[in-house]
């Protein structure tokens, strides 16, 4: 008697052991819920074949897993369970009367469970407890009821081992109930805290792989150690800065390794002294690192735990100031030459006025002195021409003055002041070779061009001895003019090719270096830069190269005011 009873109460919680099966199946949740309906009804079915026969009366646990089954199931679960409880009624009751009364039970139930079972699943758990208690209390004394009277009518009398099975029966019906909710439940937190850990993971996954995407795409070597000193994070930009040798792990190559280790002490050691620092709770402000070609700011500064405030790691930081460097010193460049123009726009008169009056005074006593005496006069007339060239340059380079750029040829002004080159190469003994592409028309000041061409090519005929050639072509390629003037001389060393285009650096004996500086000038006012290739020996090309698309979007056929380089 009490072993079937065991059994039946071990069959009853399948549904509740099986939840976790049932609420993590895939799919829809119709699928779901007709899982919940098939574990129930198999655990219904189960209750009837391990049910005990006491004086005619049968004792089992059907309710348990019918009442977990539409709790928790649903609509379909409900209907579909009752339908099996009342079907299996005849199996268990030999006379109508009993399945009618069982059937009312069940009737009864299957009603107010699909009023209720929506507010059931929205309940706390105590709330869940005392529902399913009290349902299956109700059909405990129900079937008490239905006992008593079978027994009346029959005249049967109660037996210890009756007395004892509707004890166990009490007990044991409401505890399974007990016990499958309070499992169901303890399954459903363990799930949302899963969900709710998920989600927390998933959302700091996704964090961290932005900042780790932010720290990759940055400009800055960066650079993470934990506090025992071991790499957890460097970039890409930190691999080339760091000097770290490339291999087939990349980055992961070097997570793990402590920063002693990674950095070559001879080398490194003020990014070692950063860290150190950093690990022991100092904050290091920006030091520059000037090197041969390059010039770096670094920073280091700790980690801190956002639990106990204790040092979690360091970072180190690295920049790449090098253009920033350059782009400052060409800025001062520009005011210097800014300065320059202004003040030879305000002494010019002043200079040129009497200038002038000095070389007609000279040219007039060069006319009344003698013959032996006119080579000093022309030596000083010469050296007032001079010196008015070199006003005369200033005003070019970084005078502010009004500009008309128009659609023009560069072929068809090389071809007219070509003349004007070979006469001066022919004084010279030299050659002049022309290697014309055929090029589009771009936007450009005629004067301007003019003056580019005269001092590029004048500066190579300057730079070779008697017999050599000078080479001047042009060439349409991928969207970009180029010009390219090449001579045969002696060449520029490497050192000084940085320096040609500040102003009043020459390489010449008697030059005033604003001649390069000013093609510079006139080449980016036209969308241009200017490129050196020497070699010792062989001689040098100036490239200037034109970007068509930038060219093409200066105003045409109209002035505008340009306001110095």
């Amino acid at each position: 008697m009490l072993k079937e009873l065991l059994l039946q109460f071990v069959v009853s919680l399948l549904p509740a052991v099986s939840y976790q099966l049932w609420h993590e199946t895939a799919g829809n949740r119709r699928k779901r819920r007709l899982l919940v309906s098939f574990i129930s009804a198999v655990s219904l079915i189960s209750c009837i074949f391990l049910y005990d026969d006491f004086i005619g009366y049968a004792f089992d646990f059907r309710v348990v897993p019918y009442l977990i089954g539409a709790l928790y199931g649903g609509t379909t679960a409900i209907v579909t369970l009752s339908a099996l409880y009342i079907g299996t009624e005849a199996f268990l009751f030999d006379n109508i009367r009993d399945c009618i009364a069982s059937t009312g039970l069940i009737l009864i139930l299957a009603v107010w469970l699909l009023k209720y079972a929506g507010t059931f699943r929205a309940s706390p758990t105590r709330h869940k407890v005392k529902i399913g208690i009290y349902t299956a209390g109700f059909v405990i004394f129900y079937k008490a009821l239905h006992l008593q009277y079978d027994i009346q009518i029959n005249k049967l009398s109660w037996t210890p081992a009756t007395e004892l099975a509707l004890v166990v029966y009490m007990i044991a019906c409401p505890l399974a109930i007990h016990l499958s909710i309070a499992i169901i439940e303890l399954l459903q937190r363990n799930k949302r805290l899963q969900d709710e850990i998920r989600i927390v993971s998933a959302n700091y996954r996704n964090q961290a792989e932005k900042l780790q995407q932010l720290i990759d795409e940055t400009n800055f070597a960066v650079l993470l150690v934990d506090e025992n000193g071991r790499l957890t994070h460097i970039n890409e930009i930190g691999m080339k800065l760091f000097a770290l040798a490339a291999n087939d792990g990349g980055t992961d190559y070097f997570i793990g390794w402590n920063y002693n280790d990674i950095f070559d002490p001879a080398a490194s050691d003020l990014c070692i002294n950063l860290l150190n620092k950093a690990l022991a709770g100092e904050r290091m402000a920006l030091e520059p690192l000037v090197g041969e070609e390059k010039i770096y700011l670094k920073k280091s500064f700790p980690l801190y735990s956002a639990d106990d405030d204790r040092i979690a790691g360091a970072a180190l930081i690295v920049q790449d100031i090098t253009e920033m460097y350059r782009l400052r010193n060409e800025v001062g460049r520009m005011e210097r030459l800014s300065l320059v123009g202004q003040m030879a726009a305000s002494i010019t008169h002043e200079i040129r006025n009497p200038m002038a009056v000095i070389r007609g005074f000279v040219q007039l006593m060069r006319e009344k002195s003698p013959s032996d005496q006119q080579q000093y006069f022309r030596i000083v007339m010469d050296e007032l021409d001079r010196a008015n060239n070199i006003i005369s340059d200033f005003l070019s380079l970084a005078q502010n003055r009004v500009l008309t750029m128009e659609p023009g040829s560069l072929n068809e002004i090389i071809l007219t002041i070509f003349p004007l080159l070979e006469a001066d190469a022919n004084m010279r003994g030299q050659a002049v070779q022309l290697e014309l592409d055929d090029v589009p028309d771009m936007i450009m000041n005629e004067k301007e061009m003019k003056q580019l061409l005269l001092n590029l090519a004048r500066n190579g005929m300057e730079a070779m001895t008697d017999k050599g050639m000078l080479h001047i072509a042009t060439k349409l390629e991928d969207g970009y003019i180029s010009l390219t003037v090449r001579d045969e001389g002696t060449g520029i060393p490497q050192h000084k090719i940085k320096r040609l285009f500040e102003p009043f650096f020459t390489t010449k004996q008697r030059g005033t270096g604003l001649g390069l500086p000013l093609c510079l000038s006139i080449a980016e006012r036209h969308s241009g830069r200017i490129d050196v290739i020497s070699k010792l020996g062989e001689g040098t090309s100036f490239i200037v190269t034109f970007d068509l698309a930038a060219n093409h979007k200066e105003p045409r056929g109209r002035a505008y005011y340009e306001t110095g380089s």
